[in-house]
Protein backbone atom coordinates (compact mmCIF):
# COMPACT_ATOMS: atom_id res chain seq x y z
CA UNK A 1 0.00 0.00 0.00
CA UNK A 2 1.16 3.54 -1.10
CA UNK A 3 1.73 6.02 1.72
CA UNK A 4 0.78 9.60 1.86
CA UNK A 5 2.56 11.95 4.27
CA UNK A 6 1.25 14.93 5.19
CA UNK A 7 3.40 17.53 7.36
CA UNK A 8 1.80 20.46 8.94
CA UNK A 9 2.61 23.18 11.60
CA UNK A 10 -0.05 25.66 13.08
CA UNK A 11 -0.11 28.18 16.02
CA UNK A 12 -3.46 29.07 16.26
CA UNK A 13 -5.07 25.64 14.55
CA UNK A 14 -5.84 26.79 10.47
CA UNK A 15 -2.96 24.81 9.09
CA UNK A 16 -3.88 21.66 10.93
CA UNK A 17 -7.68 22.16 9.96
CA UNK A 18 -6.60 22.07 6.50
CA UNK A 19 -4.00 18.73 6.98
CA UNK A 20 -7.00 17.38 8.82
CA UNK A 21 -9.17 17.81 5.69
CA UNK A 22 -6.85 16.61 3.80
CA UNK A 23 -6.20 13.41 5.62
CA UNK A 24 -9.68 12.51 6.03
CA UNK A 25 -10.27 12.35 2.67
CA UNK A 26 -7.44 10.26 1.43
CA UNK A 27 -8.66 6.77 0.88
CA UNK A 28 -6.54 3.61 -0.71
CA UNK A 29 -3.44 4.81 0.64
CA UNK A 30 -1.96 4.73 4.19
CA UNK A 31 -2.00 8.17 5.33
CA UNK A 32 0.98 9.52 8.12
CA UNK A 33 -0.15 13.04 9.67
CA UNK A 34 2.87 14.63 11.41
CA UNK A 35 3.82 18.08 12.96
CA UNK A 36 6.86 19.58 11.94
CA UNK A 37 8.83 19.14 14.97
CA UNK A 38 7.88 15.37 14.74
CA UNK A 39 8.81 14.48 10.99
CA UNK A 40 12.26 14.38 9.37
CA UNK A 41 14.08 13.18 6.51
CA UNK A 42 13.29 8.95 7.45
CA UNK A 43 9.47 10.32 7.17
CA UNK A 44 9.96 11.42 3.82
CA UNK A 45 11.87 8.75 2.27
CA UNK A 46 9.21 5.89 3.67
CA UNK A 47 6.42 8.04 2.10
CA UNK A 48 5.24 7.79 -1.38
CA UNK A 49 3.67 11.16 -1.59
CA UNK A 50 3.36 14.24 0.03
CA UNK A 51 1.22 17.32 1.05
CA UNK A 52 2.27 20.14 3.25
CA UNK A 53 -0.05 22.28 5.56
CA UNK A 54 1.82 25.68 6.60
CA UNK A 55 1.09 28.93 7.83
CA UNK A 56 2.76 31.34 6.34
CA UNK A 57 4.19 34.44 9.01
CA UNK A 58 5.14 37.26 7.81
CA UNK A 59 5.14 36.67 4.20
CA UNK A 60 7.11 33.49 4.84
CA UNK A 61 7.05 29.73 6.22
CA UNK A 62 6.55 29.56 9.64
CA UNK A 63 9.65 29.14 11.82
CA UNK A 64 8.63 24.83 12.76
CA UNK A 65 7.59 23.88 9.14
CA UNK A 66 10.91 25.74 7.37
CA UNK A 67 13.11 24.01 10.55
CA UNK A 68 11.54 20.69 9.46
CA UNK A 69 12.57 21.26 5.53
CA UNK A 70 16.10 22.24 7.04
CA UNK A 71 16.65 19.13 9.29
CA UNK A 72 15.20 16.72 6.12
CA UNK A 73 16.79 18.56 3.20
CA UNK A 74 20.04 17.51 3.07
CA UNK A 75 19.26 13.92 4.95
CA UNK A 76 17.37 13.02 1.72
CA UNK A 77 19.39 14.51 -0.93
CA UNK A 78 17.90 13.50 -4.03
CA UNK A 79 16.40 10.48 -2.92
CA UNK A 80 12.91 11.92 -3.31
CA UNK A 81 13.15 12.61 -7.06
CA UNK A 82 10.08 12.33 -9.11
CA UNK A 83 7.44 11.71 -5.80
CA UNK A 84 4.57 14.10 -5.79
CA UNK A 85 3.28 16.90 -3.44
CA UNK A 86 0.78 19.21 -2.63
CA UNK A 87 1.25 22.61 -0.73
CA UNK A 88 -1.68 23.97 1.41
CA UNK A 89 -0.98 27.54 2.67
CA UNK A 90 -2.85 29.14 5.78
CA UNK A 91 -2.21 32.62 5.49
CA UNK A 92 -3.40 36.44 6.44
CA UNK A 93 -4.32 37.66 3.08
CA UNK A 94 -1.55 36.46 0.53
CA UNK A 95 0.36 33.24 1.01
CA UNK A 96 2.58 33.73 -2.02
CA UNK A 97 6.02 33.77 0.08
CA UNK A 98 5.04 30.44 1.45
CA UNK A 99 4.38 29.12 -2.17
CA UNK A 100 7.79 30.21 -3.43
CA UNK A 101 9.81 28.75 -0.75
CA UNK A 102 8.59 25.38 -0.49
CA UNK A 103 8.32 25.11 -4.60
CA UNK A 104 12.07 25.98 -4.39
CA UNK A 105 12.53 23.30 -1.89
CA UNK A 106 10.78 20.96 -4.05
CA UNK A 107 12.53 21.81 -6.81
CA UNK A 108 15.96 20.86 -4.85
CA UNK A 109 14.51 17.31 -4.12
CA UNK A 110 13.21 16.90 -7.49
CA UNK A 111 9.41 17.07 -6.09
CA UNK A 112 6.81 17.11 -8.43
CA UNK A 113 3.70 19.31 -8.07
CA UNK A 114 0.49 17.06 -8.64
CA UNK A 115 -1.69 19.90 -7.70
CA UNK A 116 -1.71 23.87 -7.51
CA UNK A 117 -0.97 25.01 -4.28
CA UNK A 118 -4.41 26.13 -2.37
CA UNK A 119 -3.74 29.28 -0.43
CA UNK A 120 -6.50 30.21 2.47
CA UNK A 121 -6.78 33.63 3.45
CA UNK A 122 -7.89 34.22 6.74
CA UNK A 123 -7.83 38.35 6.65
CA UNK A 124 -6.20 38.47 10.20
CA UNK A 125 -4.15 41.87 9.86
CA UNK A 126 -5.03 42.95 13.22
CA UNK A 127 -1.76 41.34 15.88
CA UNK A 128 -5.22 40.02 17.98
CA UNK A 129 -6.84 38.74 14.73
CA UNK A 130 -3.61 37.25 14.03
CA UNK A 131 -2.65 35.62 16.92
CA UNK A 132 -6.87 34.29 17.58
CA UNK A 133 -7.61 31.06 16.88
CA UNK A 134 -8.77 30.32 13.23
CA UNK A 135 -11.95 28.42 11.92
CA UNK A 136 -10.81 27.60 8.19
CA UNK A 137 -14.48 27.98 5.88
CA UNK A 138 -15.91 24.55 4.87
CA UNK A 139 -15.79 25.77 0.97
CA UNK A 140 -11.98 25.79 2.07
CA UNK A 141 -11.99 22.59 4.10
CA UNK A 142 -13.57 20.60 1.22
CA UNK A 143 -10.79 21.96 -1.41
CA UNK A 144 -8.46 20.54 1.36
CA UNK A 145 -10.38 17.29 1.11
CA UNK A 146 -10.06 17.34 -2.40
CA UNK A 147 -6.21 17.77 -2.81
CA UNK A 148 -6.04 15.05 -0.11
CA UNK A 149 -8.36 13.15 -1.99
CA UNK A 150 -6.90 13.43 -5.62
CA UNK A 151 -3.30 12.84 -4.49
CA UNK A 152 -4.17 9.44 -2.44
CA UNK A 153 -6.42 8.26 -5.68
CA UNK A 154 -2.73 9.22 -8.20
CA UNK A 155 -0.63 7.39 -5.62
CA UNK A 156 -3.23 4.15 -5.21
CA UNK A 157 -4.01 4.04 -8.99
CA UNK A 158 0.27 4.38 -9.30
CA UNK A 159 -0.04 7.51 -11.67
CA UNK A 160 2.26 9.32 -9.41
Amino acid sequence: MKTLLIVWHSRTGGARQMADAAAGAADDVAVRLLPAAEAGGADLLGADGYIFAAPENLASLSGPMKDFFDRSYYAVGDRLAGRPYGLMVCAGSDGAGVVRQVSRIATGWRLRAVAAPLIVCTGAQTPEAIAAAKIIPADALARCAEMGAAIAAGLAAGIF
